[in-house]
């Protein structure tokens, strides 16, 4: 059996960070396994938004850790995420989607003090009919979040506060401690 690997202390305060937080209720965050490719030491995060027990957003952080630096990162920790959730297709038709999706993680991330730099990331809108054998549910439509930044400190609890924030906004969740008000359904419908 192999001793254990010392982490960097960089590396191990970051995790330790992200490892403090308690999402909101409607949020299950799970460890899973990180890429081992992109950097030496890496830590990834799944992230589900369950809205009356249906599955209404998902995503995943990765924490990246390169002892030695990186140009592109602009420094040595580096947060990489994907979320996606499904959508009406009013609004996955909609031309200023992509911004308003890019503009829930920036507000998020400083809306909680998740001081950053070298942010990039793409927001996908997609739109999908079925047919023959697949034939079924209405049109569907989708978004994908796809992003990278790097954190300001070592201590990432305030990311993924916001990345949790990014997830609830893709679902639709409204703030925390706002109700959302039942759909109104016309007399006599079900």
């Amino acid at each position: 059996m192999a001793p254990p690997i010392a982490l960097p202390e960089t590396f191990a305060r970051a995790v330790a960070g992200l490892r403090s937080v308690t999402p909101r209720a409607e949020i299950v965050l799970e460890e899973v396994g990180a890429p081992q490719r992109l950097a030496p030491y890496a830590f990834a995060l799944s992230g589900t938004v369950l809205r009356d027990e249906d599955e209404v957003a998902t995503g995943r952080l990765i924490l990246l850790h390169d002892p030695a630096g990186h140009e592109a990162w602009q420094g040595t920790l580096r947060l990489v995420t994907y979320v996606t959730a499904e959508l009406e297709v009013d609004l996955a038709a909609d031309p200023l989607l992509p911004g308003v999706g890019w503009t829930w993680l920036t507000d998020a991330l400083e809306a909680h003090d998740a001081a950053y730099r070298a942010a990039g990331g793409t927001v996908t809108q997609t739109m999908s009919t079925r047919f023959g054998e697949l034939a079924g549910p209405p049109a569907a439509g989708d978004i994908e979040i796809r992003a990278s930044w790097t954190p300001l400190g070592v201590d990432l609890a305030a990311h993924l506060l916001a990345w949790c924030a990014l997830l609830a906004s893709t679902a639709g969740l409204p703030p925390p401690g706002v109700t959302s008000l039942p759909e109104h359904r016309p007399a006599g419908t079900a």
